[in-house]
């Protein structure tokens, strides 16, 4: 193994179509086709105006993200610019979280792909599928990035395509005014019944399903150091992402609204499956299986690769053996040892959450994915202390500029403490939103002892010195 190298000296090997895809990835997940039924069922069509909302905040997330990039790009990640502009508690709480989010994630990802796998092999046992989609995917990240950046490449190529099939079917049946169960398919099928099918709580309770289907978009701040170009490569991923929100979310859910009237769908049915049942695709039900089950393994993609990169990152100058070995990079200059030590972990928990209550799994994952919040507001922070430290300072800012900065991020803190508040109105979310806020407290409170203890020892060294 060689020694780690600086940030700006690692592969470099991520192309534009690469992070666009990992992009892309990030917005889209096995939700959108299993849980957008649910989404429209309980909002109707102000889900729309909820997706758009979101899709705004997290583009501004993004800008704010790409501004802090672009000032040092020989950061390892965007924990080094909450490390400099909050401080080192504030950075550790965030990163060791953000480590542990995308840990749940690969194993929630993991236990589902064994019950999508059930589909067609019923007599299957769920941990060999897990496991054997970790292996495939630990051996593709440790041999390149570019390997990495070529699966997400696919992987993201199956959800695309069965997002812009749906579009197009949703628009030739509305042209030809296709006769269903329900009617026939028109764009009035969209004003059938109230926009705000349950009124104002209904629809600002969608925002705790919506923001939670744009976790991982972040995972661009993952790349910077391991793009050929980031001066170029990242402003065009982040720029792309309106679009992305507007074609995928917004136009898919568009189409299903107008195939058949938003209260036909079933919240315990995919409406990918009812629509092309409905023009005669016998196989409706696999070929979601497929897509569900290619999301689930391109989440488990993500998270091998951002927790390979964040514990490098959180290990990177550390002093204990532990640190200086997962700190350093292979021959190929991919964090192997920080790879394959969150892969061991994800293993052994995807092995043991068959074993304990589903419950106390689906817990872990919603305060998790709560912690998410957390994260996208440490980074809006860090971007508004970093707009302090460079004003005046024409030399050392970029030209990626987050627009309308600083009252765009006080727009994006509003929103997602706004999501925060939602969360408390149901007792599911708000068992995870307090699950949350104690782990936070608890990783705070522990690096303040580690920090008392190491400031007492050398004071203790300097005194026996003297």
């Amino acid at each position: 193994m060689a020694k780690a190298k600086p940030a700006e000296q690692r592969s470099g090997g991520l192309k534009n179509r690469h992070v666009q895809m990992i992009a892309l990835g990030g917005t889209i997940g096995t939700g959108l086709f299993l849980g957008s039924g649910q989404s429209i069922h309980l909002t109707g069509p102000s889900i729309l105006l909820a997706y758009l909302i979101a899709g705004i905040a997290c583009f501004l997330l993004m800008r704010a993200l790409g501004e802090l990039l672009l000032s040092d790009i020989s950061a390892h990640s965007f924990i080094d610019f909450i490390k400099k502009y909050l401080g080192e508690r504030w950075s550790f709480v965030t990163g060791w979280t953000y480590w542990v989010c995308w840990l749940s994630i690969a194993m929630a990802d993991l236990t589902a792909s064994g019950l999508y796998m059930k589909f067609w092999y019923p007599h299957l046992p769920q941990w060999v599928t897990g496991l054997t989609i970790l292996l495939i995917l630990v051996l593709i990240n440790a041999v390149t990035v570019q390997a990495f950046g070529e699966t997400e490449f696919w992987f993201a190529i199956v959800k695309v395509a069965a997002i812009i099939a749906l579009i197009a079917i949703g628009v030739v049946l509305v042209i030809m005014q296709f006769k269903t169960p329900a009617g026939h398919a028109s764009v009035l099928n969209l004003t059938d019944g109230h926009f705000f099918a349950h009124g104002a709580k209904g629809f600002f309770l969608s925002f705790q399903m919506v923001i939670f289907g744009f976790i991982g978009i972040e995972m661009v701040g993952m790349t910077a150091s391991e793009t050929s170009d980031p001066k170029t490569i990242i402003p065009k991923a982040i720029n792309e992402i309106p679009m992305r929100v507007i074609l995928f979310y917004l136009g898919s859910l568009t189409a299903l609204m107008c195939i058949y009237p938003w209260h036909y769908y079933s919240p315990a049915q995919s409406p990918f499956v009812e629509v092309f049942a409905a023009i005669g695709i016998k196989s409706a039900a696999a070929i979601i299986n497929f897509v569900v089950l290619t999301a689930a393994a391109s989440a488990c993609n993500s998270a091998l690769f951002t927790t390979g990169r964040m514990l490098f990152s959180l290990s990177y100058g550390g002093q204990t053996k532990l640190s200086k070995r997962l700190s350093k990079l292979s021959r190929s200059q991919v964090p192997v040892n920080a790879l394959l030590f969150s892969a061991l972990i994800i293993a052994v928990v995807v092995l043991l959450n068959f074993f304990i209550p589903g419950k106390v799994f689906t817990l872990i994952s919603s305060i998790a994915t709560t912690c998410f919040l957390f994260i996208w507001g440490s980074i809006i922070l860090a971007h508004i202390k970093y707009k302090r430290a460079v004003a005046g300072q024409p030399e050392k800012q970029v030209k990626f500029k987050m627009p309308l900065s600083p009252y765009s991020d006080y727009f994006v803190l509003l929103f997602l403490t706004m999501v925060c508040v939602i969360l408390v109105f149901r007792f599911e979310t708000l068992v995870a939103l307090i699950g949350s806020v104690i782990w936070l407290f608890g990783l705070w409170l522990f690096k303040s002892g580690v920090d008392r203890t190491e400031a007492k020892r050398f004071r203790n060294v300097s005194d026996f010195n003297k």
